[in-house]
């Protein structure tokens, strides 16, 4: 069947989304040209290679699924952090906690991980330093410029982690889940929460002390202070 240029071209990266979450990147172009009906060449007129095909798959399904105006809600501190969380988490699930997503960036990290690596460094970028700061307001602390350090950064991947983790359980390892997945959700989002009430300003002032304005930069001070008495 005759199909316009971007018809084809379309019809090509949907069989290859389908194609390459079932059987992971290692599978045959030869193959996906028969499940589409089409000839390699005519493949290869619009991917000049297997690799092209991918990256343009990658840039469909994790950066095409990426939507930035699901940041500027989450800054939004006239919504609690919770609300915002749980919005958040309904409105990403709904683009990328599909079959195909799960199981392409599952593949993708067996095969060939700089896929993966590009996709984490997009979420670090611009979803968790967000978290922090966010994060910072509703334990009380102090509204600074300290940059977002690294000790931070892995405790809210924590959260979206263990989110992620049931989307994959259900896609990836077919396990049945028998929870309502936004029920779920706002359970996390509220033990997170709570824990970190107590945790976080504990972390910072460990880690990031500047987050915590003077009180936070005197705290080294007072423990250097304390541990020249003791030695004494």
């Amino acid at each position: 069947m005759r199909l316009a240029p971007a018809n084809r071209e379309r019809q090509i990266i949907d069989g290859a989304i389908a194609y390459f979450s079932e059987a992971g990147f290692s599978g045959q172009t030869r193959e996906l040209s028969k499940r589409l009906g089409v000839t390699q060449p005519l493949l290869y007129r619009y991917f000049a290679s297997k690799q092209a095909l991918i990256e343009r798959v990658y840039q469909t399904v994790f950066e095409g699924r990426w939507n930035p105006a699901w940041i500027p809600p989450l800054q939004d501190r006239s919504v609690p952090l919770r609300e915002r969380l749980i919005h958040f988490y309904r409105q990403y699930s709904e683009a990328t906690y599909r079959p195909d997503w799960i199981r392409i960036y599952m593949h993708a990290g067996l095969s060939d991980p700089t896929l993966n690596r590009r996709y984490i460094q997009l979420v670090r970028r611009e979803l968790m330093p967000v978290y922090c700061r966010e994060l910072r307001h509703a334990c009380g602390l102090p509204d600074t410029d300290a940059e977002v350090t690294e000790q931070e950064i892995e405790f809210v991947w924590s959260l979206h982690g263990g989110i992620f983790y049931m989307a994959m359980r259900q896609h990836v390892y077919k396990t049945r889940i028998n929870v309502d997945f936004m029920t779920h959700v706002a359970l996390v989002v509220d033990n997170f929460l709570a824990g970190a009430q107590t945790t976080f300003p504990r972390l910072l002032a460990t880690f990031a002390p500047d987050a915590l304005g003077a009180a936070g930069a005197a705290a080294p001070a007072r423990k250097r202070k304390t541990a020249t008495a003791a030695s004494r």
